[in-house]
């Protein structure tokens, strides 16, 4: 059978680092394969659930490369659920419980009190027909219980090696609400089955799910996906990331002008013994990548670093990968501002300002007037190409004795009203003579 994963974001927020983490995990292990990459929308939480996230999440993921074969929205399957509670319900899989959340949490902590797990009593199973009739009567709706098998439960994870879980240690899921909604397993597992998902990769955060899923798979006659759970991400200082930071949303990177494939490479050399390096493509990182490089340590997501790495992304990228974007941004100069700009770039958007600063107008700071006009005085006549800094600077050097930052910090201010920058052999053929003379002379220009 062909490789099939699914990204099943709910859409009641935008993609966060983490999750992004997961999608980019996705599709670089169906890509390697040469399987398909699905989106799912998990979007059976009517309140929160919105067309808006939903778009968000799709336009997060096409910023980032990751194309999708189909995409659904479990909204539209709610038949298929129905007919698979039934079928559990036919088979003696799936029980109706009437404990209230108050009942519950009373039994809960009486088995703490005497060093018991919480786990369910199954206490629902011992009521008969009219014990049942009479809860009703008295205007109780049943939660439904998926009953496990009391057996170890045993898979080869792809990332953590064998697991087993003693399904007797864990409480009977709920699957139904008393509203008659579903929680997350039974719509997933329903959703895998008739995707044909043949490999699960998600967040460590959902190992504890993986056994009572199996069973569930099994139940409704179906042979269970691979799973391979990855660490969760921790910030720089080991501590856990929120969701609610909005600088670790796509969104937020995006706005903070990240590059996609930066953010990319990023997060698919986290955890793994490979260097944190830039590719130009998402392809690149194809042959490369390995579940089982991935430490089960946390994972550290460190902005700064992000930060650094976009640099070196944008640092290495030629002018034709950037060429529309430049323009749009009102930035000329062609391919020699490029290369003038590109190794003092943080992020794109630096650009614009080296623009500004080569066009003007800029008020020149003016840190050293006499030699400034001497400066002036010796600017050679035009055309200009790269050398004629090296030439000028020369004879300024000669005709005032200044020489190292007494002769080069004054010249870079007047002509960038910066302390630094990128090398003025490449910047004053595009500030041409007459701006450049006028800047020398204090005036803005």
């Amino acid at each position: 059978m062909a490789v099939t994963v699914r990204f099943a974001p709910s859409p009641t927020g935008r993609l966060h680092a983490g999750n992004m983490r997961t999608a980019l995990f996705n599709w670089l292990f169906a890509r390697k394969h040469g399987g398909r990459f699905l989106l799912r929308l998990d979007d059976t939480d009517a309140e929160r659930s919105t067309e808006a996230f939903a778009e968000g999440i799709r336009e997060d993921l096409a910023w980032l490369g990751i194309d999708r074969a189909e995409e659904v929205r479990q909204s539209d399957r709610f038949a298929r659920y129905g007919a698979a509670v039934e079928k559990l319900k036919t088979s003696g899989r799936l029980y109706p419980s009437y404990e209230t959340p108050e009942e519950l949490e009373l039994k809960r902590k009486r088995q703490l009190a005497r060093g018991k797990p919480p786990v369910y009593d199954r206490a629902a199973l011992k009521l008969t027909d009219a014990d049942r009739a009479k809860l009703e009567a008295e205007g109780r709706k049943p939660h439904w219980r998926f009953l496990l098998e009391q057996r170890d439960v045993v898979w080869d994870d792809l990332v953590r090696g064998r697991q087993h879980v003693d399904a007797a240690s864990l409480s009977d899921p709920v699957l139904v609400r008393e509203d008659g909604t579903y929680l997350y397993t039974l719509p997933s597992v329903a959703d895998d089955v008739d995707l044909g998902i043949t490999h699960v990769i998600r967040g460590e955060d959902h190992v504890a799910n993986t056994a009572p899923q199996i069973q569930l798979f099994e139940a409704l006659d179906a042979k269970p996906p691979a799973f391979g759970h990855h660490s969760l991400l921790v910030g720089a200082d080991g501590q856990a990331l929120s969701k609610r930071d909005r600088s670790l949303a796509i969104e937020g990177l995006r706005a903070g002008g990240i590059e996609a494939l930066a953010v990319a490479s990023y997060a698919a050399t986290l955890g793994t013994p490979d260097p944190v390096a830039p590719h130009a493509s998402l392809d690149e990182l194809v042959p490369g990548f390995d579940l089982a490089k991935l430490s089960r340590a946390p994972a550290r997501f460190d902005p700064n670093e992000l930060r650094l790495l976009n640099a070196r992304f944008l640092h290495a990228l030629p002018y034709d990968a950037v060429a529309d974007r430049l323009h749009e941004m009102g930035v000329g100069g062609g391919e020699t501002f490029w290369e003038a700009v590109r190794g003092n770039l943080a992020v794109l958007a630096d650009a614009k300002f080296w623009w500004l600063v080569v066009k003007g107008p800029l008020e020149p700071v003016i840190a050293d007037r006499a030699l400034c006009r001497k400066a002036a005085e010796l600017l050679p006549p035009e055309p200009w190409d790269v050398n004629v800094w090296t030439a000028w600077s020369a004879a300024v050097k000669e005709a005032t004795g200044a020489k190292g930052k007494a002769l080069f910090g004054p010249l870079r201010l007047a002509l960038t009203g910066r302390e630094d920058g990128p090398e003025l052999k490449q910047l004053l053929p595009l500030i041409v003579r007459e701006r450049a003379s006028a800047r020398l002379e204090g005036k803005t220009a």
